[in-house]
C-alpha cells in the first residue's frame, strides 16, 4: 500500500517527536535507530526514507524539544517559569522536560550542526522569556535585561542537571532545586543595576 505525502509527513513528525522524548530520557547515545523506530511503531529500514543520518534526526528532535519548551513558556510570567522549571515534577519528567538540561552535555560532543541547533534554541527561548507578554524591552537596559535572563537561565539549567545527577530519593536533589529556585526568584526581582 502506497503512503500519501501527507501520511509520510505525519510519520516523520511522529518519529521526530518520539525521538525528542527518547533523547531527553536516555541521551543521544542511549537511543539506537532500531529502538527508536520500534518505539515509534515503524521498521528500522524506514528510518532512511525520512532522514539522511542520525545527526539529521538529532537536530530536528532538538528543534522539536525547543519548540515544546517555548510553547510552555509563551505568555508566562518569568516567576512562574522559574517555579515550574525548578520543581520536582519537571526534574522527574525528563522526556517531557527541558532539552538543554537533558542534552547540553551530549550536544557539546556533537557536530557543529547540532551545536548550531542548540544555539538557535537557546536564542529562541531567551527571546520568549524576554517579553512573555509582548511588552517591549527598555532599549537602554536591553543588554542588562538579556544578561539577567542568561544568568537565571544558566543557573536553572545547572540546578536541574545537578538535581538529576543525584539519586531520586536524595535529600540533596530537592535541596539543590529549593536553594536555586529561591536564588533565581530573588535575582529576577532584584533591580537591574544590582
Amino acid at each position: 500500500m502506497k503512503v500519501t505525502k501527507a501520511q509520510a509527513q505525519a510519520n516523520r513528525t511522529h518519529i521526530v517527536e518520539t525521538a525528542s522524548t527518547l533523547f531527553r530520557e536516555r541521551g543521544y547515545d542511549g537511543v539506537g535507530i532500531a529502538d527508536l523506530m520500534a518505539v515509534a511503531g515503524f521498521t528500522h529500514g524506514g528510518f532512511y526514507k525520512h532522514f539522511g543520518s542520525k545527526a539529521d534526526l538529532l537536530a530536528e528532535a532538538a528543534t522539536c524539544g525547543f519548540a515544546q519548551s517555548a510553547a510552555k513558556a509563551e505568555g508566562a510570567d518569568a516567576t512562574a517559569v522559574v517555579k515550574q522549571y525548578l520543581s520536582r515534577e519537571h526534574r522527574d519528567a525528563r522526556g517531557e522536560g527541558c532539552t538543554m538540561a537533558a542534552l547540553c552535555g551530549d550536544a557539546a560532543r556533537q557536530p557543529a550542526s547540532i551545536k548550531a541547533t542548540f544555539e538557535a534554541g537557546v536564542e529562541g527561548l531567551l527571546a520568549t522569556l524576554a517579553n512573555p507578554l509582548g511588552a517591549p524591552e527598555d532599549g537602554k537596559r536591553a543588554g542588562a535585561q538579556r544578561a539577567r535572563r542568561i544568568e537565571v537561565f544558566a543557573q536553572a539549567i545547572g540546578a536541574l542537571m545537578l538535581s538529576r545527577a543525584c539519586p531520586d530519593d536524595s535529600p540533596l536533589a530537592d535541596e539543590i532545586l529549593d536553594v536555586c529556585r529561591v536564588a533565581a526568584l530573588s535575582r529576577l526581582s532584584a533591580p537591574l543595576d544590582a
